[in-house]
């Protein structure tokens, strides 16, 4: 069941995918709406999908997510929990702190390629949805992302990982011009770059993998990234000699993001 609700005066799109009560999408526009009240600059569009997992057997079957355009800087928030009305909270309170560090670092991110100020909070989030579990039978690449690649410093780069609440970022290394990958690393909570180029610079700040990126067509990255144990696996595709992320997305599939040649 899909539905669609807009509110009047600031508009909060809300969609929701499921089972969810009818009260749900009031309940999250009132938090939105709540979050961008405190904000003084303009505010394009905000929406929010609020999706109820149909497996009773899951811990956290009740998810919520939110984007929202800052004056054309997208900010987005992702979250899971046990109930909607939980889900709706913690989202609310994910959105704020993404908000608080676009804001805190727009201008130290502009004028400085180094590690933003503070602890990198979005690493810490045990609230993600949970995957699907799929046999390797069952698995398959439903979803293909391709687009121009942003041209970024590695820092940069972060930065869009933080805002977005992505656990990696795909992107063009402005320096070098080579495809680069930076991610979350939940082992301490910091963040970690990979790059296409034999010798990459170092970053300070920023450790880079010494592991050789591997040069692969799809089919090999999907029984490297079975085999690896890993959420993404980054790889030069073996027919366009360009950086590709192949991924486990939430519901068990693949996903596989390309740049656009």
């Amino acid at each position: 069941m899909n539905r669609l609700q807009t509110a009047p005066a600031t508009d909060v799109l809300v969609e929701t995918r499921g089972e969810v009560t009818l009260a749900a999408p009031d309940y999250a526009r009132t938090k939105i709406l709540a979050v961008l009240g405190r904000l003084d600059e303009p505010v394009v569009a905000a929406r929010v999908k609020l999706t109820q997992e149909p497996n009773h057997a899951m811990a956290k079957p009740s998810l919520a997510q939110a984007v929202v355009d800052l004056n054309g800087r997208p900010v987005r928030a992702h979250v899971a929990a046990a109930t909607m009305q939980e889900a709706v909270d913690l989202l609310q309170d994910r959105l704020n702190a993404r908000i608080a560090r676009v804001r805190g670092h727009r201008e130290h991110h502009r004028h400085h390629a180094t590690a933003p100020v503070g602890l990198p909070d979005g690493a810490r989030h045990e609230h993600r949805p949970q995957r699907h579990a799929r046999s390797g039978q069952e698995r398959r690449i439903v979803r293909h992302k391709s687009y121009s690649l942003a041209r970024q410093t590695p820092w940069e780069a972060v930065f869009e990982l933080e805002a977005m609440d992505y656990d990696f970022h795909l992107f063009t290394d402005a320096a070098s011009g080579v495809d680069s990958v930076v991610h979350r690393d939940p082992s301490d909570d910091g963040y970690r770059l990979a790059t296409a180029a034999p010798q990459a610079e170092p970053v300070p700040g920023l450790p880079v993998s010494t592991l050789a990126v591997p040069r692969l067509a799809v089919a090999d990255a999907v029984a490297c990234l079975d085999l690896s144990g890993l959420p993404f696996v980054f790889f030069t595709d073996a027919a366009t000699d360009r950086g590709n992320v192949l991924y486990h997305r939430y519901d068990g599939h693949y996903g596989v993001i390309t740049p656009v040649l």
